[in-house]
């Protein structure tokens, strides 16, 4: 969460509200205007030699390009340090391996799974540390989201979004990204499978009001957009029958999607067909999954950007 700091300290980005809302739209902006010099063709290397050090526990196809690629554009160049690389867990203290990644590296991206593995690093680098993901957050998905969420619906004011499945890590973000922005948001989980009460709180304070409820016929109906994930994550794998049975109902499908008049579709990816969405939605004319997927690109340069200012 946000706090003040010394002015000499790097800034993090570990979740949403890392950022204000001031700060958050100076991002959006930018990630807009990236997102134009890149289709316009235009050169925009704004981090000329300087180095991204990216930091694996978990596997990735979209953090890993979009950061490595996003980079490359800049000017910058990245470096990536995966499972077999790190020393997370492997004899190192964490906080060691941060300080030495501060005298090599001008920033540091990191997937791994508990959330106070990305706050040591913070502690303890003197380069901004970004998360790229762990089991409680996924800012920069919600980055991406919401710049998504304004270029379909041309802004924020008065534009309904429903979340249908698990209160996961991706959820989190989301609904703190959602206060900052002001959405209407209605989060509709399984019982057992709620957003933490202590993002919920946050999401209070920020000025949010996000809904809660069990039946995602009424998250859905007149919705603007509808955003799904997985129902198993990494890791989770041996829950899988129990939670095919808990989430039965909370599939995105054609028949859900006639509650919500032309409501778009989001998804962070990868997604299971089948499961938390249909084959038919996600090729559907309402999906904007792709879009949102490109949008990861456009919004971490933006925030490399500003957090290397």
């Amino acid at each position: 969460m946000t706090t003040d700091t010394d002015e000499t300290q790097p800034r993090h980005f570990l979740d949403v509200d890392d950022l204000t809302e001031e700060e958050l739209f100076t991002v959006l902006d930018r990630a807009t205007e990236y997102k134009r010099a890149v289709e316009a063709g235009e050169d925009h290397a704004d981090l000329p030699g300087q180095t991204l050090g990216m930091l694996f526990q978990k596997a990735s196809t979209r953090t890993r390009i979009s950061f490595e690629t996003g980079m490359t554009q800049l000017g910058g160049h990245a470096i990536f340090l995966g499972q077999d690389d790190i020393q997370l867990g492997r004899g190192e203290p964490l906080k060691d391996t941060s300080r030495a990644l501060s005298r090599y590296v001008d920033v540091v991206m990191a997937r791994v799974f508990k959330h106070e593995n990305v706050e040591v690093l913070a502690e303890y680098a003197d380069v901004p540390v970004v998360n790229g993901l762990t089991d409680d957050a996924h800012p920069c998905q919600t980055l991406a989201d919401l710049l998504t969420i304004r270029e379909q619906e041309g802004g924020f004011d008065e534009v309904s979004v429903a979340w249908i499945g698990d209160g996961n890590n991706v959820a989190q973000s989301f609904t703190i990204g959602a206060a900052l922005t002001d959405l209407d948001l209605t989060v509709a989980t399984p019982e057992g499978y709620e957003l933490d009460d202590a993002v919920l709180e946050r999401a209070r304070d920020l000025g949010g009001d996000p809904t809660t409820t069990h039946d995602p016929v009424e998250a859905a109906t007149d919705a603007d957009v509808i955003y799904t994930d997985v129902w198993i994550s990494m890791g989770q794998e041996d829950e899988r029958d129990v939670r095919m049975d808990d989430f039965e109902g909370f599939q995105i499908s054609s028949e859900l999607l006639e509650h919500a008049d032309d409501a778009s579709v989001m998804h962070c990816l990868p997604a299971h067909r089948g499961e938390e969405i249909t084959d038919e939605v996600i090729e559907s004319d309402r999906s904007i999954v792709f879009d949102q997927a490109e949008n990861r690109l456009h919004a971490q340069k933006a925030l490399l950007s500003w957090l290397l200012e």
